[in-house]
């Protein structure tokens, strides 16, 4: 059983500190290691990470970016009732993108102009507007999801 006061750490685990500023014979006198002047050279001389001397930092002159929910976001293509009068019958979300009105994605049908045709039609979304109009023409609206 070992006695306490024999206990001693490991070989090579503990050093003895460099004593900076004792003399020019100690290898580390005169400037004790911190090169000439200079803010880094004086006491209490740390510099901030990004700080670049006062000039405005990179992280300040870059546009910023990130995250924004704009991309998610649904974009509807819109067509007018206006639009609408060529067609008779039922249209759907495929005889308006066959017809060169829309191209891709969700379809809302707003009420601007005045519909002459009845038709029944299927869309995404309507105007409160144009469902009137159409109904009050006889026609039908269907919400597709």
């Amino acid at each position: 059983m070992s006695l306490l006061e024999s206990l001693s750490p490991k070989k090579g685990s503990t050093y003895k500190s460099k004593r900076i500023g004792r003399g020019n014979g100690s290898g580390k006198g005169g400037t004790a290691g911190k090169g000439h002047k200079g803010q880094k050279a004086r006491a209490g001389g740390s510099i901030i990470r990004g700080f670049e001397g006062g000039q405005t930092p990179l992280a300040r002159r870059l546009p910023k970016f990130g995250f924004s929910n704009v991309k998610f976001t649904t974009r509807y293509e819109i067509v007018n009732l206006t639009e609408l009068n060529k067609f008779s019958g039922d249209v759907t979300i495929d005889v308006l993108k066959e017809s060169g009105l829309v191209k891709k994605g969700p379809v809302k049908i707003l009420g601007e102009g005045e519909l002459t045709a009845t038709i029944n039609i299927s869309a995404n979304k309507f105007s409160k507007s144009a469902q009137k109009a159409i109904e009050d023409k006889g026609g039908k609206v269907e919400v597709v999801k």
